[in-house]
């Protein structure tokens, strides 16, 4: 297991909107642009093996994407090469950081000074959601599944801890960007929760789910 110390000062940036990887959750990635394979290799020839997602925005007049300053790093436990030379990988969340600013150099892809000051808890234990109404979330799940024709292992669902249940759902839900990063920069498990259900209250009153959340 990481710990705070092991954080390194520099990391490689994966930017890729609406993709949100939060602390202990895992996220499945497929890599196949040159400068993402080139990444990949050389996370796995450091000890730490650490890639930061963040999500982007645009910048007017200019090609590259600008970066939101908060981002989570996560370490690559698991990857598989396919015959054509692409791979598919899993990040394991490990701490949410800020960028401090974007370096410089001879790498294809983007890597980024970054600080880890104030989410030292990322690197802690499970957090427990004390005022968490789970009966009354689930049926306000159930309403949003039942709108967008989605179907759940309700059984998995109800039995999940608290943070599982509420981070996984934070990032499988087909929310806009924006909204993305805001569920990864809540302070607490209850704030992420409450921005969840105000996020799917918001796309049940809107409608139909492709003009949501704009």
């Amino acid at each position: 297991m990481l710990t705070y110390g092991d954080l390194p000062d520099i990391i490689p940036i994966f930017p890729l909107p609406g993709a949100l990887l939060l602390p202990r959750s895992r996220l499945p990635l497929h890599l196949f642009e040159p400068r993402y394979l080139q990444m990949l290799e050389d996370s796995l020839k450091t000890p730490e093996r650490l890639i930061g997602m963040v999500q982007t925005h645009a910048q007017p007049d200019k090609d590259e994407a600008a970066l939101h300053k908060i981002g989570c790093v996560g370490r690559v436990t698991q990857f598989s090469e396919t015959e054509d030379g692409r791979y598919m990988i899993t990040l394991s969340g490990v701490c949410r950081f800020r960028i401090l600013d974007e370096v410089s150099g001879f790498t294809p892809y983007r890597r980024c000074n970054v600080s880890w000051d104030g989410f030292q808890r990322d690197l802690g234990s499970v957090e427990q959601d004390l005022g968490f109404d789970r009966e009354a979330f689930l049926e306000l799940l159930g309403r949003y599944f039942d709108a967008r024709s989605l179907s759940a292992d309700w059984e998995t669902l109800k039995d999940a801890e608290d943070e599982l249940l509420v981070n996984s759902l934070a990032m499988m839900l087909d929310f806009e960007p924006e909204d993305k990063q805001a569920l990864l920069e809540a302070p607490s498990l209850s704030t992420r929760r409450e921005t969840l259900v105000t996020l799917i209250e918001f796309a049940l009153r809107g409608g139909q789910s492709d003009e949501v959340l704009q």
